[in-house]
This record gives C-alpha cells, structure tokens and sequence, in this order.
C-alpha cells in the first residue's frame, strides 16, 4: 500500500496545503520554517498514532479544529480529526467512515522516522535509549505498549508508597511484587528485540560503511538477567528497601537499564567516530525497518527529516540502495544533494 496524496487543514503552521506523493522517493525542500517537519508530523501521527513533537497545540493558533486526510493507492481513505477543548486537543480517527477515538494497533500502517534528535541516540541519557527501544518493540508487539503503562503505574503505586507510607511493609511488599511480575516481560520483550538486532547489525552496518565491522548491542541491568529475573529483582527490591525510602523512588527495575553498542568490542559511544556513530543509527533504523516489514506483512513508509544532509556521499549512495524498495519522504533545504544520490525518479515538493 502506497500513499498517493495528502491534505492539511489548520494543522500547525498549515491552513490549507494538498500534496500529491509518488509510490518511490519524494522530496520536500523548502527554507526552514516553511512546515517540513510538520508535514512529515501529520503522516506519522495519521497513519500510526505516533507523535515525535508531542499531541498538543497540533491545532494552528488562530483556529479551533484540524483536519489531515490521506488517500492511499487502494482506494482507503484515512483521516485525523483534531478539536481544541480546554487547552488540549482531543484526536478522532477515521478510516473508511470508521471511527476510532483511539487508534486500533490493528489499523495503524507501518511507519518509521529518522529525525536529528535520533543521532545522539548513543550519547544521550539512558531514558533515551530505553524510550527508543521500547517504541520499536510496540511497532511490532501489540501488547508492549500497554504492559509498559501497567509496569509504569506499578512503580507509581511503590514510589508513592515509599515517600507517605514507609512502614506499611505489607503494602509495599506487595506492589513490589506486582513490579517484579511485570519487569519480567518487559525484560523478555527487550532481550528478544535485541537479539533479533544482533542477528542483523554486523552484516547491514558493513555494507552501508563499505569494510566489514562487528556492531554488538549489549543490556546492561543493575539486577542480574540471567535465570530467573522476576525473583531476581524482588529480591534487589527487599534489599534496597532502606535506600528508596530514603530516595523517596524506586532504585531497580527496567526503568533503571540501558542499552550499549559496542563497535569492534569497543564501546560506541565513547570510541566512535562522528560518522561512524551516524552510520550505527541508519542501520538501526534500516533494521527497523525490515522488523516492522516482517511483523506486518506491509512495507512500511519510510520518513528521513533533515537527517540526509548530514550523511556523507558513500553514506547516501548505501542509503538509497535500501529506500528503493520503500516509499520515502526525505525532507530537505537543499534538494540537490539528494537528487544527486538518486538514479530512479523522485518527486519534488516544494515548500516556501
């Protein structure tokens, strides 16, 4: 399934914009300000509930509605309904005159970003990287996202219990419990991912970089993972029950973890180069890619905002070798860089 057009109406810094989007590559070039970032926004958000800028103020700041409507080559109409009510903007879905005030994992169509911010994925804090991860694994397992919001309000209930109630050791024993359970599969969830990762890294990084490397991404957990994780950290929760009363928050858990890559056994983050660590983030988000594929059985939309400049020429050529067999919408102020990386035809969509 290909997208064929899309239209904006008083969706952020657009009143009125209608795009016509070819099955291959399309470029959006434009000065900055013009709405790029917007447009690649509203597909995201449309097509699979995703938000990179957040849910709010998506309504233009003169009007009180907005509106993205997406055709795609199978005749499926999708529209996101977004009305402004007390400061916040309530989303209404529909696809084919049915409607949805949340979108259904089911109905969501496969899509992957590649923003500037995911660059400093290696550098920035752990959360960033745990974030990262546990959204991809949501991509392709439908109760991911929903076991993270019970493991979250979990520790909310211990953490509460920690600062107003610190000698209700039975309660507390008992969320400690319930947190324990449920860290357990969000553990699972992530080690799989990583290890289908792994399977991948070395051999899709290779190419794009041209010389044959080893790419290994490593989980590293204050509580050991190895047997029986669950009793594990209930066991690490019994223990520093003294220090997260005093802290006043739970000290252990998949809250806590983080996520290394190492490049030829040595770490990343502190041993990479600048290239290198851009070359790491593309392949992750071309495995990405091909994980999402397998999942859904669809091709999945590929959207690279004001990151293809920042490759260099070998870098794009290896890039584009891998975009032909999606749909891709490449954001820009320069087209000519991109066009020069490109033999098959792209589509231009000027912005000013």
């Amino acid at each position: 399934m290909a997208l064929t057009d899309i239209r904006l109406q008083n969706y952020r810094s657009y009143i009125e914009g209608s795009f016509e989007l070819s099955p291959g590559v399309n470029i959006v070039v434009g000065p900055n300000a013009t709405g790029k970032s917007n447009l690649i926004e509203s597909l995201l958000l449309t097509l699979s509930a995703q938000a990179y800028r957040g849910k709010d103020e998506l309504v233009n700041n003169t009007k009180e509605w907005a509106r993205v409507d997406i055709h795609t080559d199978k005749n499926e109409l999708r529209t996101l309904k977004i009305k402004r009510t007390q400061g916040k903007d309530e989303h209404i879905y529909e696809i084919d005159k049915r409607v949805y005030k949340r979108l259904p994992f089911t109905q969501r169509s496969p899509a992957v970003l590649f923003e500037p911010n995911n660059l400093f994925l290696l550098h920035d804090d752990p959360s960033g990287r745990r974030t990262y991860f546990d959204q991809l694994i949501s991509q392709n397992i439908k109760e991911h996202a929903s076991l993270l919001l019970k493991y979250k309000r979990t520790l909310a209930q211990r953490n509460t219990l920690l600062k107003t109630r610190p000698d209700d050791e039975n309660q507390l024993f008992v969320w400690s419990l319930r947190l324990s359970e449920l860290a357990s599969k969000v553990i699972k969830a992530r080690q799989e991912v990583l290890e289908e990762i792994n399977r991948k890294i070395s051999e899709t990084y290779s190419k794009i970089a041209n010389k044959k490397s080893s790419i290994k991404l490593e989980y590293k957990s204050g509580v050991s993972i190895k047997g029986d994780y669950s009793a594990n950290l209930l066991k690490k929760l019994e223990q520093t029950i003294a220090e997260d009363r005093l802290r006043g928050f739970t000290t252990s858990g998949p809250h806590r973890d983080d996520f290394m890559v190492y490049l030829n056994d040595k770490l990343a983050a502190h041993n990479a180069s600048r290239g290198e660590v851009r070359t790491i983030i593309l392949t992750l988000k071309i495995i990405q890619l091909e994980l999402l594929e397998e999942s859904s059985g669809k091709k999945p939309l590929f959207l690279l905002d004001d990151v293809f400049s920042e490759l260099d020429g070998s870098r794009r050529k290896s890039l584009t070798n891998y975009l032909e067999k999606y749909q891709t919408i490449i954001t820009t102020t320069d087209a000519d860089i991109i066009l020069k990386s490109f033999s098959q035809k792209t589509q231009i969509i000027p912005l000013s």
